[in-house]
């Protein structure tokens, strides 16, 4: 089920079905499909490749390089279903202009005399790195339904943090 949320459905939406979905950006969901793609067409012959080849080498009880592409190949399968579970419960967060902050959006923060200019995405497109925060992170939990202006408190490991709301995309 693939479901687009637009702001003024997603904050009734949120609240009932949060845990069963996985939120992505359409970005996001083309890397979900693109690595899907390889793993099920590629990965899964060349691992198949490496396991008949270390067939042929001999006993398979003491075959080291058997078991390590029999290994390859079932994590490899442990994430072809993990991301076709995940595209049968998957949200596209399309960024709307909007006054508050959702999951999907891009806007300015300052805490401590530094500007950040950060997202709100799901979990499996997070990178705080780049500025993209899980919406289920405590950061992103802090900043989910501010305005511009707002004062957000975050509590981390280090102390309390203060951010200022500067813009909002």
């Amino acid at each position: 089920m693939m479901r687009v949320l637009n702001g003024a459905r997603f904050n009734s939406f949120i609240l009932k079905t949060m845990s069963e979905i996985t939120y992505v950006t359409p970005e996001g969901l083309e890397k979900i499909k693109a690595e899907l793609d390889i793993l099920k067409n590629k990965t899964r012959r060349e691992l198949a490749n490496r396991i008949e080849y270390a067939k042929g080498l001999g006993d398979l009880s003491e075959n080291a390089e058997y078991h390590e592409a029999k290994d390859a190949l079932g994590m490899a399968e442990g994430r072809i279903r993990e991301l076709e579970e995940m595209l049968k419960n998957i949200s596209v967060i399309e960024s709307l202009a909007s006054d508050i902050i959702h999951i999907g959006s891009t806007f300015d923060a300052e805490a401590n005399g530094k500007k950040r200019t950060l997202k709100i995405v799901g979990s499996n497109e997070a990178d705080p790195v780049e500025g993209l925060i899980s919406n289920e992170s405590p950061l992103g939990k802090a900043f989910l339904g501010h305005t511009k202006n707002d004062m957000v408190e975050v509590q981390t490991p280090g102390g309390n943090l203060r951010y200022t709301v500067i813009d909002i995309r």
